[in-house]
């Protein structure tokens, strides 16, 4: 399985972004998918995951009301869509393929960063 992310860059605090990743290879529908970042100097941390269907969703209590995570499997592609971003949202976001977890060493599958810069 292949994971493209993309849709990053830099905004203003307030301001929403909608990241993408797409994914080809292996059947996608058949993954649990999650996006995690990792800032400056920090631990990748765990951001949101859905599970194959789309009907299962969990999120960081960091990001919860204010980001949504959702997928087509159609398009083989999952969403994040990012609201009311603060500057400590700061990070370089990664999606990950693999079991619905919290915890990136669950995944087996990752793409390559995007960086969104939320600026003050």
């Amino acid at each position: 399985v292949q994971l493209q992310a993309s849709g990053g860059g830099l905004v203003q605090v307030g301001d929403s972004l909608k990241l993408s990743c797409r994914t080809s290879g292996r059947t996608t529908g058949i993954y649990d998918m999650g996006w995690f970042r990792q800032a400056p100097g920090k631990e990748r941390e765990f951001v949101a995951h859905i599970n194959y269907s789309g009907r299962s969703t969990r999120y960081a209590d960091s990001v919860k009301g204010r980001f949504t995570i959702s997928r087509d499997n159609a398009m083989n592609t999952v969403y994040l869509q990012m609201n009311s971003l603060r500057p400590e949202d700061t990070a370089i976001y990664s999606c990950a393929a693999g079991p619905y977890s919290v915890f990136a060493a669950d995944y087996a599958y990752w793409g390559q960063g995007t960086q969104v810069t939320v600026s003050s």
